[in-house]
Protein backbone atom coordinates (compact mmCIF):
# COMPACT_ATOMS: atom_id res chain seq x y z
CA UNK A 1 0.00 0.00 0.00
CA UNK A 2 1.29 3.32 -0.79
CA UNK A 3 -1.24 5.60 1.17
CA UNK A 4 -4.82 7.00 -0.35
CA UNK A 5 -5.34 7.55 -4.01
CA UNK A 6 -4.13 11.25 -4.72
CA UNK A 7 -7.44 10.94 -7.62
CA UNK A 8 -9.88 10.08 -4.65
CA UNK A 9 -12.52 13.18 -4.45
CA UNK A 10 -13.40 11.92 -1.27
CA UNK A 11 -10.37 10.22 0.85
CA UNK A 12 -12.56 9.35 4.09
CA UNK A 13 -14.93 6.60 2.63
CA UNK A 14 -16.76 8.64 0.56
CA UNK A 15 -17.43 11.17 3.32
CA UNK A 16 -18.43 14.78 1.89
CA UNK A 17 -16.43 16.61 4.48
CA UNK A 18 -13.19 16.08 3.33
CA UNK A 19 -11.34 16.08 -0.40
CA UNK A 20 -8.55 15.59 -1.95
CA UNK A 21 -9.01 19.22 -3.37
CA UNK A 22 -7.08 18.79 -7.00
CA UNK A 23 -9.95 16.71 -7.70
CA UNK A 24 -12.46 19.78 -6.86
CA UNK A 25 -11.43 22.35 -8.94
CA UNK A 26 -12.55 23.09 -11.91
CA UNK A 27 -11.22 26.58 -12.95
CA UNK A 28 -8.10 26.84 -14.40
CA UNK A 29 -6.72 29.53 -12.64
CA UNK A 30 -6.43 27.26 -9.24
CA UNK A 31 -3.39 25.37 -9.61
CA UNK A 32 -3.48 22.62 -6.78
CA UNK A 33 -1.04 19.37 -5.74
CA UNK A 34 -1.76 15.93 -4.83
CA UNK A 35 -2.87 15.05 -1.40
CA UNK A 36 -3.57 19.01 -0.35
CA UNK A 37 -7.07 18.70 1.43
CA UNK A 38 -9.79 21.09 2.39
CA UNK A 39 -12.29 20.07 5.20
CA UNK A 40 -15.49 21.81 5.96
CA UNK A 41 -18.78 19.69 7.18
CA UNK A 42 -20.94 22.14 5.20
CA UNK A 43 -19.74 20.13 1.64
CA UNK A 44 -15.83 20.37 1.17
CA UNK A 45 -16.22 19.69 -2.60
CA UNK A 46 -17.19 23.88 -2.54
CA UNK A 47 -14.37 25.08 -1.79
CA UNK A 48 -14.02 27.06 -5.29
CA UNK A 49 -17.29 29.28 -4.39
CA UNK A 50 -16.85 29.33 -0.51
CA UNK A 51 -13.24 29.79 -0.13
CA UNK A 52 -11.97 31.96 -3.72
CA UNK A 53 -13.22 35.49 -3.74
CA UNK A 54 -13.23 38.06 -6.47
CA UNK A 55 -11.34 35.85 -8.37
CA UNK A 56 -11.73 36.12 -12.29
CA UNK A 57 -10.09 35.21 -15.36
CA UNK A 58 -9.40 38.15 -17.02
CA UNK A 59 -7.24 39.74 -14.34
CA UNK A 60 -4.91 36.96 -15.08
CA UNK A 61 -3.88 36.15 -11.53
CA UNK A 62 -3.97 32.46 -10.31
CA UNK A 63 -4.21 30.48 -6.63
CA UNK A 64 -1.50 28.01 -6.74
CA UNK A 65 -1.24 25.84 -3.76
CA UNK A 66 1.00 22.68 -3.19
CA UNK A 67 1.17 19.10 -1.91
CA UNK A 68 0.30 17.79 1.14
CA UNK A 69 -0.96 21.49 2.28
CA UNK A 70 -4.17 20.77 5.07
CA UNK A 71 -6.71 23.90 4.70
CA UNK A 72 -9.36 24.10 7.36
CA UNK A 73 -12.77 24.95 7.28
CA UNK A 74 -13.40 28.74 5.58
CA UNK A 75 -10.50 29.79 4.81
CA UNK A 76 -10.83 32.19 2.90
CA UNK A 77 -8.35 33.15 -0.54
CA UNK A 78 -9.01 36.90 -1.20
CA UNK A 79 -8.07 37.37 -4.86
CA UNK A 80 -6.88 40.50 -7.04
CA UNK A 81 -10.23 41.33 -8.50
CA UNK A 82 -11.02 42.68 -4.86
CA UNK A 83 -9.12 45.73 -5.47
CA UNK A 84 -10.19 48.89 -5.78
CA UNK A 85 -8.49 51.43 -7.41
CA UNK A 86 -6.82 54.03 -4.91
CA UNK A 87 -4.85 56.53 -7.53
CA UNK A 88 -7.18 58.82 -7.02
CA UNK A 89 -9.04 60.78 -4.11
CA UNK A 90 -12.09 57.98 -3.55
CA UNK A 91 -11.84 54.45 -3.74
CA UNK A 92 -15.19 54.00 -4.48
CA UNK A 93 -15.95 51.88 -7.48
CA UNK A 94 -18.28 53.69 -9.29
CA UNK A 95 -17.55 52.18 -12.91
CA UNK A 96 -18.77 48.72 -11.84
CA UNK A 97 -22.59 50.30 -11.67
CA UNK A 98 -22.86 51.61 -15.25
CA UNK A 99 -25.33 54.27 -15.98
CA UNK A 100 -22.80 56.46 -16.91
CA UNK A 101 -20.41 56.16 -14.36
CA UNK A 102 -18.30 53.81 -16.24
CA UNK A 103 -17.65 56.60 -18.48
CA UNK A 104 -13.75 57.73 -18.93
CA UNK A 105 -12.88 55.07 -16.37
CA UNK A 106 -9.42 53.94 -16.75
CA UNK A 107 -8.78 50.31 -15.88
CA UNK A 108 -5.03 51.10 -15.46
CA UNK A 109 -5.89 52.71 -12.00
CA UNK A 110 -6.82 49.04 -10.72
CA UNK A 111 -4.47 47.47 -12.48
CA UNK A 112 -1.60 49.59 -10.67
CA UNK A 113 -2.54 47.98 -7.16
CA UNK A 114 -2.58 44.10 -8.60
CA UNK A 115 -1.20 41.37 -6.41
CA UNK A 116 -0.05 38.82 -9.25
CA UNK A 117 -0.56 35.14 -8.24
CA UNK A 118 -1.29 33.75 -4.65
CA UNK A 119 1.12 31.01 -3.69
CA UNK A 120 1.02 28.30 -1.11
CA UNK A 121 3.68 26.28 -0.86
CA UNK A 122 3.85 22.26 0.19
CA UNK A 123 2.84 20.99 4.25
CA UNK A 124 1.34 24.15 4.78
CA UNK A 125 -1.80 24.10 7.62
CA UNK A 126 -4.06 26.72 7.26
CA UNK A 127 -6.32 27.05 10.37
CA UNK A 128 -9.90 27.57 10.18
CA UNK A 129 -11.37 30.78 9.08
CA UNK A 130 -8.13 32.34 8.39
CA UNK A 131 -7.91 34.93 5.44
CA UNK A 132 -4.79 35.13 2.74
CA UNK A 133 -4.96 38.56 0.99
CA UNK A 134 -3.70 38.38 -2.73
CA UNK A 135 -0.52 38.22 -4.29
CA UNK A 136 0.77 37.00 -0.88
CA UNK A 137 3.27 34.11 -0.91
CA UNK A 138 2.93 31.20 2.03
CA UNK A 139 6.33 29.01 2.46
CA UNK A 140 6.66 25.58 2.56
CA UNK A 141 5.73 24.07 6.42
CA UNK A 142 4.42 27.25 7.53
CA UNK A 143 1.52 27.39 9.84
CA UNK A 144 -1.15 29.83 9.96
CA UNK A 145 -3.65 30.38 13.10
CA UNK A 146 -6.83 30.35 13.13
CA UNK A 147 -8.84 33.55 12.18
CA UNK A 148 -5.39 34.89 10.77
CA UNK A 149 -5.58 37.69 8.30
CA UNK A 150 -2.29 37.23 5.99
CA UNK A 151 -1.56 40.57 4.29
CA UNK A 152 2.19 40.07 3.81
CA UNK A 153 4.42 36.87 2.63
CA UNK A 154 5.38 34.19 5.22
CA UNK A 155 8.54 32.40 5.48
CA UNK A 156 8.91 28.85 4.66
CA UNK A 157 8.91 26.91 8.69
CA UNK A 158 6.99 30.20 10.10
CA UNK A 159 4.00 30.23 12.33
CA UNK A 160 1.55 33.72 11.37
CA UNK A 161 -1.05 34.74 13.67
CA UNK A 162 -3.43 37.41 14.41
CA UNK A 163 -4.69 40.67 12.17
CA UNK A 164 -2.89 41.08 10.68
CA UNK A 165 -1.06 37.87 11.07
CA UNK A 166 2.79 38.10 12.18
CA UNK A 167 5.40 35.29 12.61
CA UNK A 168 5.41 34.82 16.24
CA UNK A 169 8.17 31.89 15.85
CA UNK A 170 9.73 29.48 13.58
CA UNK A 171 9.32 25.76 13.59
CA UNK A 172 12.81 24.89 13.27
CA UNK A 173 16.38 26.70 13.72
CA UNK A 174 17.67 28.44 10.14
CA UNK A 175 20.00 25.33 9.61
CA UNK A 176 17.28 22.69 9.90
CA UNK A 177 14.56 24.57 7.58
CA UNK A 178 17.32 24.95 5.07
CA UNK A 179 17.72 21.12 5.33
CA UNK A 180 14.46 20.32 4.60
CA UNK A 181 13.93 22.46 2.15
CA UNK A 182 16.74 20.66 0.65
CA UNK A 183 15.31 17.08 1.24
CA UNK A 184 11.57 18.56 -0.23
CA UNK A 185 10.11 15.10 0.98
CA UNK A 186 6.96 16.59 -0.87
CA UNK A 187 8.46 15.59 -4.08
CA UNK A 188 8.59 11.97 -3.30
CA UNK A 189 6.70 9.23 -4.88
CA UNK A 190 4.08 8.18 -3.12
CA UNK A 191 5.95 4.97 -2.75
CA UNK A 192 8.86 6.71 -1.20
CA UNK A 193 6.36 8.94 0.99
CA UNK A 194 4.70 5.88 2.43
CA UNK A 195 8.43 3.74 2.83
CA UNK A 196 9.76 6.37 4.99
CA UNK A 197 7.16 7.99 6.48
CA UNK A 198 8.48 7.10 10.07
CA UNK A 199 10.78 9.95 9.43
CA UNK A 200 8.71 12.26 7.75
CA UNK A 201 6.67 12.30 10.94
CA UNK A 202 9.69 11.75 13.07
CA UNK A 203 12.52 14.22 14.78
CA UNK A 204 14.93 12.70 12.66
CA UNK A 205 16.49 14.56 10.19
CA UNK A 206 19.94 13.16 9.91
CA UNK A 207 17.41 10.30 9.35
CA UNK A 208 15.52 11.90 7.21
CA UNK A 209 18.34 13.52 4.94
CA UNK A 210 20.22 10.18 4.25
CA UNK A 211 16.62 8.48 3.10
CA UNK A 212 16.34 11.40 0.77
CA UNK A 213 19.91 10.79 -0.88
CA UNK A 214 19.60 7.16 -0.59
CA UNK A 215 16.41 7.51 -2.83
CA UNK A 216 16.38 5.80 -6.61
CA UNK A 217 16.94 8.85 -8.81
CA UNK A 218 18.09 11.23 -6.19
CA UNK A 219 20.31 13.32 -6.64
CA UNK A 220 21.88 14.48 -3.30
CA UNK A 221 19.69 17.15 -1.65
CA UNK A 222 19.03 20.25 -3.49
CA UNK A 223 16.00 22.29 -3.33
CA UNK A 224 12.76 22.13 -5.16
CA UNK A 225 9.60 23.24 -5.71
CA UNK A 226 6.57 21.21 -5.72
CA UNK A 227 3.90 24.00 -6.75
CA UNK A 228 1.93 23.14 -9.71
CA UNK A 229 3.29 25.32 -13.73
Amino acid sequence: MHGPDPDCLYPFNGEPHTVFLKNAITRPNILVGDYTYYHDDDGAAGFEDRCVRYHFDFLGDRLIIGRFTAIATRAQFIMNGANHAMTGLSAYPFNIFGQGWDKGFDFATIDAGLRGDTTVGNDVWIGREATIMPGISIGDGAIIGTCAVVAGDIPPYAIAVGNPARVIRSRFDSKTIDRLLAIAWWDWPAEQVSRHLDLIRGADIDALERAAISRPGARGTSRSHALPD
